[in-house]
């Protein structure tokens, strides 16, 4: 079988739209909360590496044999296991990043912007070595030497092509799996900000805090919810990156944290839409520079792109521009 160049761009394009799309759902968090506060979290990305931590904890403690459940199709015993991790591991980051907010960033509500920026990287630390310490427990599937050595997350999925063993595109239930989970939660988001009770107070928050308040919303209860959703999203990314790629780390974050910021800037932070677009294109590009250039060069290539972003559209390609009052 002859791989022409088509079919080349298309397998990195397939690769690019899928570790895109894990991008745009930690941007998706990054963007909720910086439109609610204004508060640019940059630890989000850490939160994210703990759901990873937790997902392969889970899977762990109760025992999973992934010999068994990586069969041609997904099994039920499959299903059920990711469905478990999608319903805990989400669970897990949203209280905990509600508990961040509420220590450490509510009590700098009304403080200068630079005090709750600085404190977000300080809980970034704290996030980190918590990971470090946690790869060090005694339980299966962390038991390789060394804290601070990658995991080896099991794979549930089987990596036989579902186009065919004689196909030139490559696609796996894997890739399937990514797809699935990232367009249906970008679409209930859009509606939950859109249509709901919960979204309309949020864009008020978002709009006016202070009108808001005066309206009767309660202001600390939205931000409280936001920080949930926003954590949320951490966790469902942690699962699918992790049941995706297979591999977990503790400093993994700042990797998928620093791509998802350039995200959310690129698509127009604040923005829903523009965060999921920006994840897209980053995960394209990325796997076009890894394809066709260097991986040594990907990085530069991803933050020429930030960079030209801010220089010709400062707001983002679908980010609203607002003419400032003097």
């Amino acid at each position: 079988m002859e791989i022409t160049t088509l079919d080349i761009f298309l397998q990195q394009l397939v690769i690019g739209v899928t570790n895109g799309s894990i991008i745009a759902l930690i941007a998706l968090g990054y963007t909720m909360v910086y439109g609610i506060v204004e508060l640019v979290n940059f630890a989000h990305g850490d939160l994210f590496m703990l759901g990873c931590f937790f997902a392969l904890t889970l899977l762990a403690v109760i025992g999973v044999d992934p010999v068994q459940l990586s069969s041609t199709a997904p099994s039920l015993a499959a299903l059920g296991t990711i469905g478990s991790l999608l319903i805990a591991v989400p669970l897990f980051c949203g209280a905990l990043n509600w508990c961040i907010d509420r220590l450490a960033y509510k009590p700098l509500r009304n403080a200068p912007r630079l005090a709750p920026l600085v404190s977000a990287i300080g809980v970034s630390f704290i996030l980190v070595n918590i990971g470090l310490f946690w790869g060090d427990v005694p339980l299966p599937y962390f038991q390789d030497g060394s804290p601070a050595a990658p995991k080896d997350f099991p794979a549930l999925f089987s990596g036989d092509n579902l186009l065919g063993v004689d196909a030139a595109l490559y696609i796996t239930w894997g890739e399937v799996f990514v797809w699935v989970i990232t367009i249906p939660i970008m679409c209930a988001l859009t509606f939950l900000v859109q249509k709901t009770t919960l979204g309309k107070s949020m864009r008020a928050v978002a709009q006016n805090p202070t009108a808001a308040q005066l309206m009767g919303i309660n202001v600390e209860r939205v931000i409280g919810n936001t920080f949930i959703l926003g954590g949320m999203l951490a966790g469902i990314a942690g699962v699918v990156y992790s049941l995706y790629n297979n591999t977990i780390y503790f400093q993994m974050g700042y990797r998928s944290g620093m791509d998802a910021f350039a995200a959310a800037v690129i698509g127009g932070i604040g923005n829903l839409p523009g965060a999921f677009l920006g994840g897209i294109l980053i995960g394209i590009i990325r796997a076009l520079s890894d394809g066709y250039i260097a991986t040594s060069w990907t990085n530069v290539v991803v933050f020429l792109l930030l960079i030209a972003v801010l220089i010709f559209r400062p707001s983002g390609i679908l980010g609203a521009h607002f003419r400032d009052k003097v």
